[in-house]
This record gives C-alpha cells, sequence and structure tokens, in this order.
C-alpha cells in the first residue's frame, strides 16, 4: 500500500482498522524495498517456520488432488474424518490409559488460528477474561472487537522470567472474576512454557473454580526444555485433562507451525463437546467453514509415524538455530530476560545497546535499513479497545527475533544485526 493510499480517507461507514504488530513491520518493510524474494533481505520477523524439506522430516507434501465431494462446501466444524483424526492424535498421544477420551464430537476445523480463535471470542458470554503481557499481538483486535466480555490484562515480570505460579493465577481468577483466560503455551513472544505438574495445576484450579483456560498451543511441538517433555516429543494440556467433556480446557492448534503448513490454513480447535457445537453455530455466521481438499490431505499428517518423524526433524533443527541465536544476539549486547522453553522466537532487551537503537522500535527502523527485519515489542503489550491509557512504553526496549527462517538467512541477519550495533 502506497503512503497516498494510507492518507486517504475510508468511507465514514467504516472503522479504521489497526495493523497487528506483523503486518505493520511487514508493511514498513515493503516501504523499504523488501520482497521475500530478495536474498538480500533476512526476515528475522516472520511468524512462520521454514516450509521446506528438512533433513530427517517426512516429504512435503506437493500436490492435493481433488475429489468429486470436495468441490462443495465443508460442513462448518469440518468433515468428520479428520475431526476423528485429530481426536485420535491427542488420545494416542497425550491420553493413553484415560478412561475419558476425544471424539470427533469434541473437535471443530477452521481455517486457520485467526479463524479458530475468533469462532471462540464470539462465543464467549458477559464475562471476565483474563490475558497475559506480553503475548500474541493479534490477541490485542480479536479481544476488543467482541464487546459482550471483558478483557483483563495480567502482567508479567521480566525479572521472574515471566513466571506465574498457579497461586498467583488463583489470586487473578477469585480476585477479579475471571470466568476464562487466553494465552499462547508455549508464548509467543517470550517463549515461557507452562507444562507438566505446572500445568496439572493449572487445570485443576480451572476446574476447581469453573474458570475455562482457553489455551493457544500452535507452538507445542517446539520445545526446548527437555526435562518438562519427559520422554514425550510435545506438550499439550490435554495430558491433564480428566473429563474431556466437563473440564474447562479448550485447546487451539493446527498445521500451520506444528506441520510446517503455513498456507493450508487448517486449525482446529478441542474441547468439551457443548463447545464445539457453539463454535459451529459461530462459524457458521463468521466464516463458513474450511477448505475441503485441503482438510481430506490433512488426515495423514497426523498419523504417528508422520507427526512424529516431523516433530523430531523440527527439533533438531530448529534447535540448533535458536542456541545460534541465543549466543549471537547475547554477544552483540542483547539482554534475554528468558532463555525460550519453546517457539522460534527470541524476546530481547535492547536498551543496553547503544543509543540511538536501544529502543526496539528504533532498532527496527534502523535494521531496515540494513535489509533485516524484526518486531518491536510495543506491539506485543496486548491492549484491547485501547481501553488503557498507555504510551507503549512497557515493553519498548524489547524485540522478537524469530528463528523461524533458513539457518543460512538467520547467519546473514545476524551479521547485519552486528554490523549495525558495531556502526553505533
Amino acid at each position: 500500500m502506497s503512503d497516498t493510499q494510507e492518507k486517504q480517507p475510508a468511507p465514514s461507514a467504516f472503522r479504521r482498522v489497526p495493523r497487528t504488530g506483523v503486518i505493520y513491520v511487514m508493511t514498513e518493510a515493503a516501504k523499504h524495498g523488501y520482497s521475500p524474494d530478495d536474498p538480500e533481505w533476512c526476515n528475522l520477523g516472520q511468524g512462520q517456520p521454514e516450509a521446506g524439506p528438512l533433513d530427517g522430516a517426512p516429504g512435503r507434501v506437493t500436490e492435493v488432488p481433488i475429489l468429486g465431494p470436495d468441490v462443495e462446501y465443508a460442513p462448518v466444524p469440518g468433515i468428520t474424518e479428520l475431526r476423528q483424526a485429530v481426536a485420535e492424535h491427542y488420545n494416542r498421544t497425550y491420553r493413553r490409559g484415560m478412561k475419558s477420551q476425544y471424539t470427533y464430537e469434541n473437535v471443530c476445523i477452521s481455517s486457520g488460528g485467526r479463524a479458530a480463535l475468533t469462532r471462540a471470542a464470539a462465543s464467549l458470554g458477559e464475562i471476565n477474561l483474563g490475558h497475559f503481557l506480553p503475548d500474541y499481538t493479534a490477541y490485542e483486535e480479536l479481544l476488543g472487537i467482541f464487546r459482550l466480555f471483558t478483557s483483563i490484562p495480567i502482567l508479567l515480570d521480566p525479572f521472574r522470567g515471566y513466571d506465574f505460579s498457579p497461586r498467583q493465577l488463583e489470586m487473578e481468577i477469585t480476585g477479579r472474576g475471571l470466568s476464562a483466560l487466553l494465552m499462547s503455551n508455549p508464548c509467543n513472544p517470550t517463549g515461557k512454557l507452562v507444562a507438566g505438574d505446572e500445568m496439572a495445576a493449572w487445570v485443576n484450579l480451572a476446574r476447581r473454580t469453573d474458570c475455562t483456560l482457553l489455551l493457544d498451543e500452535f507452538y507445542s511441538h517446539y520445545i526446548w526444555n527437555d526435562a518438562v517433555l519427559g520422554g514425550a516429543p510435545m506438550v499439550s494440556a490435554a495430558s491433564q485433562v480428566e473429563d474431556v467433556d466437563r473440564d474447562p480446557v479448550v485447546l487451539f492448534d493446527g498445521l500451520t507451525k506444528n506441520w510446517r503448513y503455513p498456507g493450508w490454513r487448517v486449525a482446529w480447535t478441542v474441547g468439551p463437546k457443548t463447545l464445539v457445537q457453539a463454535l459451529s453455530s459461530a462459524g457458521s455466521f463468521l466464516d463458513g467453514g474450511g477448505s475441503r481438499p485441503l482438510q481430506r490431505a490433512a488426515i495423514p499428517l497426523l498419523e504417528d509415524d508422520n507427526a512424529l518423524a516431523e516433530t523430531r526433524a523440527l527439533r533438531r533443527v530448529f534447535r540448533r538455530k535458536r542456541d545460534l541465536m541465543l549466543r549471537r544476539l547475547t554477544r552483540m549486547g542483547v539482554h534475554i530476560d528468558r532463555e525460550p522453553d519453546g517457539t522460534f522466537y527470541v524476546w530481547g532487551d535492547v536498551r543496553d545497546l547503544p543509543e540511538p537503537i536501544n529502543t526496539g522500535m528504533k532498532l527496527f527502523r534502523a535494521a531496515l535499513d540494513h535489509g533485516v527485519i524484526c518486531v518491536p515489542g510495543q506491539f506485543f503489550d496486548v491492549n484491547p479497545g485501547r481501553r488503557r491509557a498507555l504510551e507503549r512504553g512497557r515493553f519498548r526496549h524489547h524485540v522478537r527475533f524469530s528463528f523461524g527462517p533458513s539457518e543460512a538467512t538467520i547467519e546473514r541477519g545476524l551479521e547485519k544485526l552486528e554490523g549495525l550495533v558495531k556502526s553505533f
């Protein structure tokens, strides 16, 4: 979009819709000449993983057949075969030996994670919904557009590594009257993970207080803290659910990150049957459902052999990139509040860099001139509806760096950033 187009007023019937953090960043990069095909640019701001072949991973799907019924609409909650495949994947991976098991009725398919979250938000009642700071940038507009519920921010402390104990959570739930809590786990951008005994305590608390956990688990295969895995290749709060139809736990995931098929826009929500019915109703007027041929093509990807081989390969490759980025950023003088337990992001504090590049926005602007993209931390200060008087100062010294791109791209980007820092 050109500067002229940006300045043109919209028709009076429409409000100005703000860009999410990554969209803003990419729009500004385009003004500087960025093109995804230009090898001189290094996109360390991207929110998708490298999607090509990885050593040891299953072959990439390059063709999707179109069967006779595939030209028709898919059911709004998704085709039954994929819903059942998702349920069986969760039962095999997280619920072996448990009496309560997911079925297709516990699964709702949607065209991407944002569509899944939007359906859930549209289905909430007149409640108080807690959300953490910092967290995923797209939550801001999502939580602001629906007016039935009130969003309540909960600030996490970088000096404590963004830890938040079950006791603190209980105080928030009871003190603020929270009926639901939305969070990415592991967290985008900090990489903090709640799992194992800690997640068991959270689920038990949700059950006891009837506070629904809305858990965005899109990065749940990118886990770097081996201690919480306990030999498992991936994590999910599904392992802590006692009764799949009674426990107030709702999970969001999809092919986007964990299977590295972001362009397919195939995601799912897993939770109690009654919730899935509500999400289906919301989807009927919000988005109408996802692509039938892509849903059908997704089914084999959920088979154990495929999912486990993909997860092991991405963990091996992305762990190497994570360690590279942590080492190089630290050498430049970027402070890491917490080494990421999960995701493919490093959340760095740049206040100790030379002036004037010691804020997230100024480093972002300067990096664009050197062909590098990153995301200023201020965009993760989720402020739905701009209800808080906010000077954008809470995370102004932070930056989210992505190790989603290829290792060669990350190497070049870090070299350019190091040269930028030395130039000041």
